[in-house]
C-alpha cells in the first residue's frame, strides 16, 4: 500500500505527546500502529497498541508522555526493496508492517502484510452471483452429470450471442478444435495451416488426426495470421501439388484476425476455416462478433479466460449437420440402440450440467468483463505513456479487442529488456509472461513448415520482446497502480 502525506500525518507521533493522546490517535487512524518521529521528522520506531499497554502496566499514567518509551530499532526497508524481499523480511521478523524509509530517514511508505502477502496474477477467474443460482438449481434438480437443461440453454445462449445457428458445449476448447478437424475430414497424411503465434492447443489437434501442421506468420497490424504469408503458403503448396484440408485462424489476446482478407484467400482455394476464438469472446470484427467466422468456430472457458466454467469449450457453426455429427462424436459416438453399440470411434467431450450453469451465469456479465479488461489496458497505457520503450499491441480500425490480456513489446536497451522487466516484476510478486512462443519454435514442431510474408519473422520478434501484464477484470485499482509503479521503477522513471 502507499500512504499519502495526509494519511501519514494521522499516524505520526512524537515523544512529547501523552499516552492518552497516542491511544486516541491510534484509534482514529485505525492502522494498529503509530510512527514515532523526532523533531526533524526522522523515523525512530513503530508504536503498537501493545507498546502503549505495556507502558500503562508499568505504572505510567495516561497523562504522561512517551518520553520514556524504549529506543528500540524497528525493522525498516529502503525504497528499492522488492515486494518479494519485503515479504521475506515480514516473515523472518514476524511483523505485519514495514516502514519504507528514504535516504534522509523519513518514512515514505508503509507496507502491510495483507497488501503484499499475495501475488498479482496474470488473469484470474472473476465470479459473480448468478453462477450460484444456476449451480444450485442443477443440484436441486439432480442434473449434475454431463448433459442437462443448463447445457442446452448455454448452447442456445452462446449461439444467439455470437450470431451462429448452432452450438455444442464441450469440456475444452482443445476438444472443440479436435472435433472441428474431424468434421472437416482431416486425417493421416493431410496438412493443416495454422497461426504460429498461439498456444499449443491450437496445433495439437492437427496431430491428433495424424496430420501435419504448417505454420503461418503474424502481421504487425494485429499480431494475428498474416494474409500475405497465408497466400504464399498456398502458392507453395500448389507448386508442390497439394492443398491443406483446413486453416486454423487464431484470434490472439482478444483481438480478431483480418477475416475479410483471410477469407478471400481461403475461398479462392476452396479450403475451410476454423476460427479459434478461444481468447476473443466478446470481441468484434467490423461490427460482427468474434467466433462468427469460418465454417466452424471455437471458444474456450478455461480458468484464465474472460469468462470461465473452470474448464470447458464451445463448437459453433451455421451448418446443423456438422454440429449434430459433433454431438454424436463428443458423446462416445454411441449408436441409437437400446444397448451400448458403437460403429465409430468417439470421445468423452461433453460439458457437465453444473459447469454449463456456471457458464450461463458468467455469460450474463460478459459485457462488464470486456469493459473492465479494456479499462485495465487503458490504465496501463495512460500510466506508462511517457516510456517510449513500451509499445502496446495495436488495435486495427476493423477490430474491437476485448484486451483479454494486456500485451506489449519492450524495445530492448542495455538497461532493460523484456526478460529483465519480467524478472523485476516477479520480484515484486507480479506475474507477467512472455507472449506465446511461436509454434514453429517449439521443440515438438521445429521441423514443421513455416511461411512468412517477408524475410524476417514477425512472430519471432514479438516473442523475443513481447510481454503480457496482469489483466484480470477483478484487478483492483491499487493492484494496477502497483504494477505501473513497479514497471516505472524498472525503467528508472
Amino acid at each position: 500500500m502507499t500512504i499519502d502525506t495526509a494519511d501519514f500525518e494521522k499516524i505520526y507521533v512524537s515523544r512529547c505527546v501523552t499516552l492518552r493522546s497516542a491511544l486516541e490517535q491510534m484509534d482514529r487512524a485505525g492502522k494498529g500502529l503509530l510512527l514515532l518521529v523526532d523533531e526533524e521528522g526522522c523515523f525512530e520506531r513503530t508504536v503498537t497498541d501493545g507498546d502503549l499497554r505495556r507502558e500503562l502496566l508499568s505504572g505510567r499514567s495516561l497523562d504522561e508522555s512517551l518520553i520514556s518509551l524504549p529506543q528500540t530499532r524497528s525493522v525498516t526497508i529502503p525504497e528499492t526493496t522488492s515486494r518479494r524481499e519485503a515479504l521475506e523480511i515480514l516473515n523472518n521478523h514476524s511483523v505485519d508492517h514495514l516502514p519504507v524509509v528514504n535516504s534522509k530517514g523519513s518514512v515514505v511508505n508503509l507496507l502491510e502484510r495483507k497488501e503484499i502477502d499475495s501475488h498479482i496474477l496474470l488473469s484470474t477467474p472473476h465470479m459473480g452471483e448468478s453462477e450460484h443460482a444456476f449451480v444450485e438449481e442443477a443440484f436441486r434438480s439432480n442434473w449434475i452429470a454431463p448433459l442437462g437443461p443448463h447445457v442446452d440453454a448455454f448452447e442456445n445462449e452462446m449461439a444467439g450471442l455470437i450470431g451462429r445457428s448452432h452450438a455444442l458445449a464441450v469440456n475444452s476448447g482443445t476438444a472443440a478444435i479436435h472435433l472441428a478437424l474431424r468434421l472437416l475430414g482431416v486425417e493421416q497424411g493431410d496438412r493443416v495451416f495454422c497461426s504460429t503465434l498461439t498456444f499449443v492447443a491450437s496445433a495439437n489437434p492437427i496431430v491428433y488426426q495424424g496430420a501435419t501442421p504448417v505454420f503461418i506468420d503474424s502481421e504487425r497490424e494485429s499480431w494475428n495470421m498474416c494474409p500475405v504469408a497465408l497466400e504464399k503458403a498456398f502458392e507453395a503448396a500448389k507448386v508442390e501439388g497439394w492443398k491443406p484440408k483446413a486453416v486454423i485462424v487464431v484470434n490472439l489476446y482478444g483481438q480478431s484476425a483480418d477475416f475479410d482478407a483471410i477469407q478471400a484467400v481461403c475461398d479462392a482455394q476452396e479450403v475451410p476455416i476454423v476460427e479459434d476464438a478461444a481468447e476473443s469472446l466478446g470481441g468484434m470484427y467490423k461490427g460482427q462478433a468474434s467466433g462468427s467466422f469460418g465454417r466452424l468456430s471455437i471458444f474456450s472457458f478455461n480458468g484464465n479466460k474472460i469468462i470461465t466454467t473452470s474448464g470447458g469449450g464451445m463448437l459453433l457453426s451455421d451448418e446443423p449437420a456438422l454440429i449434430e455429427q459433433a454431438r454424436f462424436l463428443a458423446t462416445q459416438a454411441r449408436d441409437p440402440a437400446p444397448h451400448y453399440q458403437h460403429s465409430a470411434v468417439g470421445y468423452n467431450y461433453r460439458m457437465s450440467n453444473i459447469l454449463a450453469g456456471v457458464g450461463r451465469g458468467q455469460l450474463e456479465a460478459l459485457g462488464d468483463r470486456v469493459h473492465a479488461r479494456r479499462a485495465v489496458f487503458e490504465s496501463y497505457r495512460s500510466g506508462l505513456s511517457d516510456i517510449p520503450e513500451i509499445l502496446w499491441m495495436p488495435e486495427p480500425v476493423w477490430s474491437e479487442s476485448t484486451r483479454w490480456l494486456t500485451a506489449c513489446t519492450i524495445v530492448p536497451t542495455p538497461k532493460i529488456d523484456r526478460e529483465k522487466l519480467r524478472l523485476h516484476l516477479a520480484e515484486d510478486l507480479i506475474e507477467a509472461r512472455p507472449v506465446w512462443k511461436p509454434m514453429h519454435l517449439q521443440p515438438i514442431y521445429q521441423s514443421a513448415p513455416y511461411y512468412m510474408s517477408g524475410e524476417a519473422s514477425v512472430s519471432d520478434e514479438l516473442f523475443a520482446n513481447g510481454l503480457c501484464l496482469p489483466s484480470g477484470s477483478n484487478l483492483s485499482s491499487q493492484q494496477i497502480d502497483q504494477t505501473i509503479g513497479s514497471i516505472r521503477a524498472a525503467f528508472g522513471r
